[in-house]
């Protein structure tokens, strides 16, 4: 039996739950029905589960502007995020709309009919008017693995951070990291509590910025204000000053990479040097900065429980790891941080008209919607702030176009793909130079140089766009 709601959302993690409470609060009487590959509510906060798990965006923004965050850190633990996101989701009564164990493989879309038809894995048939992607960009299935020289010698364990074993018992152990991004900042710190010693050990260093583990301004504010007021200010802080340190460091390449490695000089012991462990040979936000809250990479390095190593692997050893510089890492596990694996559409086929969709050829308008797809939108936050604030933004915008569809007397809308050709040169939609980025830039949607058809990393400018620019600009078709 195939079920039939006006709106279907997909993921049922951070995003998806966002957009389900969007939904709710300014459409009511749409049905709607959340379609969730796991069986779980929390997406990524339930996926990853390595030690140390935690937030890289403060809470006040990585949370739901429409429900406050309650919690004294502001840099909040994995599991206290995925507790947030199933109480709303219990809060909003969204967990009953939640199809849990369907995972989405094909949607195609038919313009007589104006619907999309959805399949899952296991066979159920869903249809809908308007499909929301909620699934992020990256395989849950895997992250990006690499076939090491020697692996199958490593008489120890070997683990990736997506797939880490419940039953892993590293206390007393050596271990060493391999990566130098977010993942790896976060292990080192928390596996140095229990090990005997961690070694980081990176190709190339990134820029690394401790801060606070809690903001101090909210926890007074908290005391002096009615919650909801007090969460309001300290978010609009946050935004605005998030915004204003990026844009800074993007003008100021020169002058920002020295002052972050400053900072991180005064944190070091005498036997780490900033050159080269910390000192990166791109443009501060070439690729996203890694937080360490309350210094703790810092604490773990000046307790000598743990260091880094800048170097390239020759191979794995029975005792661990050779580098090309001669040196050898005695280890009893090794964790390969070595990132992500980017899809499109959470690796969904999509049709149009019988005609197939390939995302790496369609450019996203408003970062949302894509040229020559109706009724569909994906949901992709902000690379450079927390990813929430453009998600909750896309929600926002998903709202509005339903609305205007209803009020007009539209079935669909679909930007015009003929249009995008005058957005200037084609870019990934993800503007950073990261390698996992990198790696996926081909099978992602492009962007181009200039509204709509570009993709702002600037909440400010997108909440103006998103929430109150004309929806019939001359790009975005109509049809009865």
């Amino acid at each position: 039996m195939t079920e039939h709601v006006d709106v279907l959302i997909v993921g049922a993690g951070l995003s998806g739950v966002g957009a389900a409470c969007r939904l709710q609060e300014r459409l009511p009487g749409k049905t709607y029905a959340v379609l969730e590959a796991r069986d779980t509510i929390g997406g990524t906060w339930d996926l990853f589960r390595y030690p140390g798990i935690r937030s890289d965006s403060d809470m006040f923004t990585l949370g739901y502007p429409f429900r406050p965050w309650k919690d004294p850190k502001a840099i909040a633990d994995g599991p206290s995020i995925l507790s947030y996101i199933r109480s709303t989701a219990s809060a909003f009564g969204v967990t009953a709309h939640i199809r849990f164990g369907h995972r989405v493989v094909a949607a195609s879309w038919s313009s007589p009919d104006a619907r999309w038809t959805v399949s899952t894995a296991h066979g159920a048939t869903f249809t809908c008017r308007f499909l929301y992607l909620c699934s992020g960009y990256y395989s849950y299935d895997s992250g990006h693995v690499v076939d090491f020289p020697g692996r199958a010698e490593f008489d120890g364990e070997v683990v990736h951070p997506q797939h880490w074993p419940d039953a892993l018992d590293y206390t007393d152990k050596r271990i060493v990291v391999i990566g130098s991004g977010a993942t790896a900042v976060t292990l080192v710190p928390a596996l140095a509590s229990r090990a005997s010693h961690v070694t980081m050990l990176q190709r190339s260093p990134s820029y690394v910025v401790a801060r606070p583990g809690r903001d101090a301004l909210a926890d007074r504010l908290r005391a002096l204000l009615p919650e909801k007021l007090a969460h309001r200010v300290v978010r609009g802080k946050n935004v605005v000053m998030g915004t204003l340190y990026f844009q800074l460091m993007r003008r100021l390449p020169g002058r920002a990479a020295q002052v972050l490695r400053k900072r991180v000089a005064a944190q070091l012991p005498a036997s780490i040097p900033v050159d080269p462990h910390f000192a990166p040979s791109y443009d501060p936000w070439d690729q996203r900065l890694c937080l360490v809250p309350d210094a703790d990479l810092f604490r773990a390095l000046r307790s000598g429980r743990a260091d880094v190593v800048t170097d390239r692997i020759a191979r794995f050893t029975s005792s661990g790891v050779a580098l090309e510089s001669g040196r050898s890492l005695p280890a009893d596990v090794i964790v390969t941080a070595t990132g992500l694996r980017l899809v499109a559409f959470g690796g969904i086929t999509l049709t149009v008209d019988g005609r197939a969709i390939e995302p790496g050829e369609h450019r996203a308008y408003k970062g949302t919607m894509f040229g020559g797809v109706p009724n569909l939108a994906w949901c992709v936050g902000y690379t450079n702030s927390s990813w929430t604030l453009r998600a909750d933004l896309a929600s926002q915008y998903v709202c509005r176009l339903l609305a205007y569809l209803d009020r007009h007397g539209f079935a669909f809308c679909v930007p015009d793909a003929a249009s995008a050709a005058g957005a200037g040169r084609p870019r990934p939609i993800v503007d950073l130079q990261s390698g996992y980025i990198k790696r996926a830039a081909d099978g992602l949607p492009k962007q181009g140089v200039r509204r709509p058809w570009m993709m702002r990393q600037n909440y400010l400018l997108d909440l103006a766009d998103m929430r109150f620019a004309r929806l019939d600009d001359g790009v975005l078709r109509f049809a009865r």
